[in-house]
């Protein structure tokens, strides 16, 4: 059994790991509500933008000369994954979803004979990633210095994906992030931007414009158009995954803190007892000792 000296020191010791665990729930806490609402802010942006391009490639569909960032290539040999997880950890099981649905995504391709490449963006996922796929990453995105994620940061990420696109490196690219839902609920999502998945998404549209059944009519041609807005829709999409990014870590930091906060109580409540009965027992121990000393004499 330990000392009572060990089990004071053991105590001492929680408490300020307690303290710790509180003060990093009370910070992500306010970072979160931050996080969250650029990550709502961008949602209506990005469904916006989806609708837009919904309209321009449902005209341009049976059409020659559409962009190769909307039909694609014509293969779909090699696979770029932007695997999106955070610069720092103690946030639960965060990151590891986000890399677990990343790699059976992998498993799932290379299983079918595809070339897989990945763009890591954040260290936790470069991390649990380079145990076993080091060999297949092309470069590495690091956000260490950024504080605020910013459309920027995103842009720069799109830039170098387009140029790969470009010089024929990938034929389809993927990007991987945790969509924010609540404080508890943080959804892995794969989301496909080349060539682009482009859905009318629900709510994009204003319900209360009544178009009277009119047709768009574009200037330029529906082509140029699409060729201006398909790199910026991947930027716009690389930065919503970002923000929601964001949120999802300080909700699941949040989350992970309480309960470490928690168990550090339980804890603290479980060592008090037993260095309380081990302090009652040697004061007996003592007792019994002085009262059968004084008896021999």
């Amino acid at each position: 059994m330990a000392s009572l000296k060990e089990l004071r020191n053991r105590i001492s010791s929680v408490k300020n790991t307690q303290k710790i665990t509180r003060a990093m729930q009370m910070v992500a806490a306010a970072k979160l509500r931050r996080a969250q609402e650029a990550a709502e802010a961008a949602r209506p942006y990005a469904a916006r933008m989806s609708g837009v391009l919904a309209n321009l490639s449902a005209g341009m569909e049976g059409r020659d000369g559409a962009p190769e960032l909307m039909v694609g290539t014509g293969k779909d040999d090699t696979h770029l994954l932007i695997v999106a997880t955070s610069e720092r950890g103690l946030c639960g099981g965060f990151n590891s979803s986000i890399v677990r649905l990343a790699r059976e995504e992998i498993i799932r391709l290379q299983g079918q004979g595809k070339t897989v490449k990945i763009l890591p963006v954040g260290k936790k996922g470069r991390d649990q990633l380079k145990r076993l796929y080091s060999d297949l990453f092309v470069d590495f995105v690091d956000l260490s210095e950024v504080k605020q994620v910013a459309f920027s940061n995103a842009d720069g990420i799109a830039s170098q994906v387009l140029s790969l696109f470009e010089a024929g490196e990938f034929d389809v690219c993927t990007l991987f992030y945790s969509e924010f839902e609540s404080v508890v609920t943080q959804i892995p999502t794969a989301l496909q931007l080349i060539p682009a998945r482009i859905e009318a998404v629900e709510g994009a549209e204003d319900e209360s414009v009544d178009l009277g059944g009119a047709a768009y009519e574009y200037e330029p041609e529906e082509t140029d158009i699409l060729k201006e807005l398909l790199p910026r829709n991947i930027a716009v999409q690389i930065f919503r995954g970002l923000l929601e990014n964001s949120a999802s870590e300080q909700g699941a930091r949040m989350s992970a803190m309480d309960n470490a906060t928690r168990n550090a109580g339980e804890m603290i409540d479980k060592l008090t007892i037993t260095y309380n009965r081990s302090r009652q027992a040697q004061i007996t121990k003592e007792l019994i000792e002085i009262i059968s000393g004084a008896e021999a004499l």
